[in-house]
């Protein structure tokens, strides 16, 4: 995904694969990127949210961190996940960022979505519409077939 984001301490945005539940343990998510409007440093860094989250899944492991990366999130930036049966890697431009292994490998949907947390208001930002703008979404399957969205 190709996208920029506007955000406040009280916003977010984020990216995930979720499992569709088609038997409840099959739950897991693998969240290809999640970012806090509070975990930003604006024009300089922001703590990019990346990893496995099992939920009800018992085969899964908590496997999450939100490594600080050097990008400014108002600007474009690609997100995206290699994701193979025995492991996915996730990326911000190109650049690694880390690894997770066994990940879940059963039909999943994709989710793209803002918050608003009004209860993390600072007070002086009622005014703020956070924003996650995406330029294009593309997916390669296993096949080497690539569709854009």
């Amino acid at each position: 995904m190709r996208a920029r984001a506007v955000l406040t301490p009280r916003s977010m945005v984020a990216w995930w694969l979720a499992g569709v539940e088609d038997s409840p343990e099959r739950c897991g998510e693998i969240c290809v990127f999640e970012i806090f409007g509070d975990a930003v440093e604006q024009g300089r860094s922001a703590a990019v949210g990346v990893g496995l989250k099992p939920f009800r899944d018992p085969l899964l492991t908590w496997d999450f961190e939100a490594p600080r990366l050097p990008i400014d999130v108002s600007g474009w930036h690609t997100y995206a996940v290699d994701w193979r049966p025995d492991q996915v890697d996730f990326l911000v431009d190109g650049s690694w960022v880390r690894s997770c292994s066994a990940p879940p490998w059963y039909p999943m949907q994709s989710m793209v979505a803002v918050f608003d947390f009004p209860e993390r208001s600072v007070g002086d930002d009622d005014h703020a519409v956070p924003e996650l703008v995406v330029d294009h979404l593309r997916e390669y399957r296993a096949d080497g077939l690539s569709r854009r969205r």
